[in-house]
């Protein structure tokens, strides 16, 4: 998928020009890190520094350094927003206030880079930072988002390593989304992730959903597609995660923060996960360090191995696990899904034990894909036949945690209910 932007460049340019010669309220106007923008009532802003208020349905936002939203501000991008990061400057996107990022499946919000550097060589970013939530952020929500081509290694020069944030050292990869408030809350949903150097979130508190997105071409040498610690609560369904480095699932305690991890993971698509990366370690799903996990109806193929936990610092003994769907298209991916010490077992699993039992019968996509492609093909449909064997092997009967819904901003968004299919997709 890719969006227009042939004439971004000169059209800033023109607005630029335009601004040398007419008054501080033309359509265009350069925010030094000294400056707060508190609203955008025009169309197309070049930028950087302290931004809040609104960016307008349609904008184009050319930046060209770190954004920062201040504490007890917010910023709001409304649907059909395209920001363009500046390749050169790898801007980070600090958000120590509020986001709303509100896009729609006709018009999403995107944050990429420019056209001419969405190109096979980055296939796996680094070109600009990543949205980094600060432990004063209390709410943010990215629906119906593209967020591509981020993910770049910090220096000792970077906002975050400077304020503190994230690792806060030189060298760290970024995630496209960092989350660290356990007071917090956060929902991604209807958005598609893409194109990151390394894991695509790493989640350090708050109380999540995290529902009905794509996760596809993340991990260069390493990283997960979600990556959850100690204190969150969240809700993880529907979501179609494609040849991580590592793990779709990455499911940890560690660093003891209260409250303890609980994460319902139900209903996911995971893909070719695991083989891109360099050492063993996973491949599906990983929980460790006494995290609390619920999983149901999670429809693993192609992946390096089954859910696999740390046998010397083991999941919460409360943790349940049941009717997941197992596809190997060899027989090494087979024999490394089968229960073990390390390979934990759940009820009513589909699990066969050759190569190409249980062909879940996507519409279209070839089983016999190399696991260790990242290449994501858009016409690939992960949807299910009217004969999947995956049909009706689902299980309704368990609780999720925001059934009844978090409010963000005035709005409730609920998890969505489970599904008697497995998988992120049911049948068209």
């Amino acid at each position: 998928m890719k969006t227009p932007f042939k004439n971004v460049f000169i059209l800033a340019a023109l607005f630029l020009a335009t601004f040398t010669f007419t008054s501080c309220d033309d359509d265009t106007a350069e925010l030094t890190p000294d400056e707060t923008q508190e609203e955008t009532p025009n169309k197309n802003q070049t930028l950087s520094g302290e931004v809040s208020g609104v960016w307008a349905e349609g904008s184009t936002i050319m930046v060209t350094g770190d954004l920062v939203v201040p504490a007890g501000k917010s910023l709001t991008i409304e649907e059909g927003v395209t920001v363009v990061m500046d390749t050169t400057a790898k801007p980070e996107f600090i958000v120590m206030g509020n986001l709303y990022c509100t896009g729609t499946a006709e018009k999403p919000v995107t944050i990429t880079v420019p056209e001419e550097a969405r190109i096979e060589k980055n296939q796996f970013g680094a070109l600009w930072g990543g949205i980094l939530a600060a432990p004063g952020c209390t709410e943010l929500v990215l629906d119906n988002v593209i967020l591509e081509y981020g993910g770049a290694t910090t220096t000792e020069a970077s906002a975050s390593v400077k304020q503190g944030l994230y690792k806060a050292e030189s060298g760290e990869r970024l995630p496209a989304l960092w989350f660290s408030n356990v007071d917090g809350k956060f929902v991604v949903i209807n958005s598609t992730i893409r194109n990151f150097q390394d894991d695509a979130f790493y989640i350090e508190g708050g109380k999540s959903i995290i529902a009905n997105n794509m996760f596809y071409t993340t991990g260069r040498s390493g990283g997960e597609a979600i990556n959850f610690k100690s204190g969150t609560l969240s809700d993880i369904a529907f979501n179609m995660i494609y040849s991580p480095n590592t793990n779709g699932l990455k499911l940890s305690n560690s660093g003891d923060r209260s409250p303890q991890a609980h994460i319902i993971a139900y209903n996911n698509t995971i893909v070719n996960a695991g083989w891109r990366r360099p050492d063993i370690k996973g491949g599906s799903v990983w929980i460790e360090k006494s995290v609390r996990v619920n999983l149901f109806n999670n429809l693993i193929a192609n992946s390096r191995f089954g859910i696999k936990r740390n046998t010397k610092e083991p999941e919460d003994d409360r943790s349940l696990i049941s009717n997941t769907f197992y596809y190997g298209n060899s027989q090494e991916g087979v024999d490394q899904f089968q229960p073990s010490n390390e390979i934990v077992a759940g009820e009513n699993d589909v699990t066969g034990t050759s190569e190409g039992d249980n062909d879940p019968k996507f519409v279209n996509y070839p089983l016999t894909t190399a696991g260790d492609n990242a290449t994501f093909n858009t016409s690939w449909d992960f949807h299910l036949q009217a004969d999947s064997p995956a049909l009706g092997k689902g299980t309704t009967d368990f609780s999720r945690h925001f059934a009844d819904g978090l409010t963000i901003n005035g709005k409730t968004y609920t998890s969505p209910a489970p599904a008697t299919y497995i998988g992120a997709m049911g049948t068209k």
